[in-house]
């Protein structure tokens, strides 16, 4: 996984209350739209008063696998880490 991102990225989310369902459904990310898949984790965490949901799931083609983190406060998403489908070895540019 490519990690330390924080890179702020375009996500389309479901929600239903009735169904309690709130997730991401679209990434677009660098002009590309990723339609995702499942969840395959999700957690919460705090920071100060403000609530951060973290979701690790990969694309509908499993071609990407990204952790995205939502900003209750301001209404934002992140890209915090990602990995293309077949790339075994991580690699940073600077």
């Amino acid at each position: 996984m490519r990690p330390g991102l924080n890179e702020p990225v375009d996500v389309l989310a479901i929600y239903s209350k009735s169904k309690k369902i709130f997730k991401p459904a679209i990434l677009t990310w660098h002009k590309v739209d990723y339609r995702l898949g499942k969840i395959d984790f999700y957690h919460k965490t705090k920071k100060g008063l403000t609530t951060l949901h973290h979701f690790s799931m990969a694309d509908k083609d499993e071609t990407l696998y990204v952790k995205l983190t939502f900003n209750s406060a301001s209404l934002n998403w992140t890209l915090d880490e990602y990995q293309f489908a077949g790339q075994s070895e991580l690699s940073y540019t600077t």
